[in-house]
């Protein structure tokens, strides 16, 4: 399936469904330019995922592009002085919540450049997966710009000392680097690439229990946003919900007869 956005944009994102598996390619341009279209298409995508219960993994990935996105057109920025914000931060910021708030875990695909907007696309994913010849960089200050929420994103992975680094330079790195640093969790080859990796790593995933890792990254984004005690209190809950689903049985029954667990996400 294709969203589309309006005629003449040529901004879609194509959704394709294997499984419990949703991949969304970006599909605008050659470098996937961030604009306003393709944030359109990209929500109007994220809203349908964030109530089907019967996905397990989402991976967000570059297309046909030779990038997985280089970041904002800013051809639009000449007409921005004065109402970014309503013309372009908000509705970008929104649409970055909305996929950072994804209630099932979420991989990006990275087989060419994500700087700027495009790394904060990335930033908003449970997981990062690159290519080996891939570089990453949040570029804004080259120009006299600023990575907002990206700015955010990348300190809680890499911490303060690297994302300023990273933020003040606005230098690329490349994806072992970022692997170092903490902002991809897997480096692909460069034949294979980081599209096979993801479908890999993704299809583990939704052999898991898909209640418990729809659980688990709530608490994990728990320990970052609430006080420890409220965190804690949340574990509890979640904890007696997994005791209470039919998942966990599932998951201990087969472990005794020695086979693959069918879980249902219940």
């Amino acid at each position: 399936m294709t969203l589309a956005t309006p005629a003449g944009t040529g901004a879609t994102v194509n959704v394709a469904r294997a499984g419990a598996i949703v991949e969304l390619g970006l599909s605008a341009g050659p470098l996937n330019l961030v604009t306003k279209p393709l944030l359109r298409a990209l929500n109007d995508a994220l809203a349908a995922l964030g109530a089907d219960d019967t996905v397990r993994c989402v991976i967000l990935h570059g297309g046909a592009a030779r990038a997985f996105c280089a970041g904002s057109d800013i051809r639009e920025f000449a007409h921005l002085r004065g109402n970014a914000s309503e013309e372009k931060i908000l509705f970008e910021d929104m649409v970055l919540r909305r996929l950072a708030s994804l209630p099932m875990p979420t991989i990006a695909a990275i087989d060419g450049p994500a700087l700027g907007g495009g790394l904060e696309l990335a930033l908003a994913c449970d997981l990062r997966v690159a290519r080996a010849d891939a570089r990453l960089g949040l570029t804004e200050a080259r120009l006299g710009g600023l990575a907002g929420s990206g700015s955010l994103r990348l300190t809680r992975l890499v911490g303060p000392a690297r994302a300023k680094e990273l933020l003040f330079l606005g230098d690329p790195i490349d994806a072992h680097t970022a692997l170092a640093w903490g902002l991809v969790n897997r480096v692909a080859d460069v034949a294979s690439g980081a599209l096979a990796a993801a479908r890999a790593l993704a299809a583990t995933i939704a052999t898991r229990g898909p209640l418990s890792n729809r659980l688990a990254k709530k608490l994990v984004d728990a320990a970052q946003d609430a006080p420890l005690d409220a965190g804690l209190s949340m574990s509890t809950v979640a904890q007696q919900a997994i005791f209470d689903s039919a998942d966990l049985h599932e998951g201990v029954a087969a472990f005794f007869a020695k086979r693959d667990a069918a879980f249902e996400g219940r």
